[in-house]
């Protein structure tokens, strides 16, 4: 059904993904893009960043997906703002240029739902899970006691809703500002990720297809 470079009939995908930390959302938006044979950008949009700026990508990390610093000034554009809202649209101009390049891509995070929207290719997905699920995720991946990962998973989604809601719109996590949200705990990583692709695939099909006159 889809041709090299991942389009359908010669379409673009677009994909945001918005996940609560410990729920796997990461994975899943890396086998999506490798399902359908596109970009998938992160953090790594740092790195491109900091190349075509001649900045230092460890610097970067420090602001990536902080909510605005309205104490501490930077100038960007002429207009004065936080090093984290200059970072913060200087990604948001990173995906909007390789939307309008007309590339097809998975975005993590990064209020990418808020730079795409209104782009009718444009598909945004919530992943969560069960606190539990999450909580065991956490402490296996980074080596936690049962109450480190607690802090960190209230910690890191705070920090995510904070950056979300600051540079963009209202309502990270909230169910009707996304296509589709999905827990990974009842289907497990992989095969929610199958999920999404069959979702997404009837959504492009959708999108894309007009019924025989």
């Amino acid at each position: 059904m889809f041709k090299s470079g991942g389009t359908y009939m010669d379409k673009q995908i677009l994909i945001a993904l918005g996940r609560t930390c410990g729920s796997g959302g990461h994975v899943i938006a890396e086998r999506i893009a490798e399902h359908f044979g596109i970009s998938l950008y992160d953090k790594n949009i740092l790195k491109h960043i900091a190349d075509e700026n001649n900045s230092d990508y460890e610097e970067l990390v420090k602001y990536d997906e902080k909510k605005r610093n309205i104490f501490l000034s930077r100038k960007y554009n002429e207009h004065n703002a936080s090093m984290e809202d200059v970072l913060a649209q200087m990604q948001a101009d990173f995906i909007k240029e390789k939307a309008a390049s007309g590339e097809s891509f998975v975005v993590v995070g990064r209020c990418a739902d808020v730079a795409l929207h209104g782009n009718e290719n444009l598909i945004t997905i919530f992943v969560n899970a069960e606190d539990d699920a999450r909580i065991k995720r956490i402490m296996t991946a980074d080596k936690l006691s049962e109450k480190e990962a607690k802090v960190f998973i209230e910690k890191k989604d705070k920090q995510r809703r904070n950056y979300h809601d600051s540079h963009g719109v209202e309502g990270w996590g909230d169910a009707t500002t996304y296509d589709i949200c999905i827990s990974s705990s009842y289907f497990g990583i992989e095969e929610t990720a199958d999920f999404l692709c069959a979702y997404i695939e009837k959504r492009i099909c959708l999108l894309y297809t007009s019924p025989s006159p």
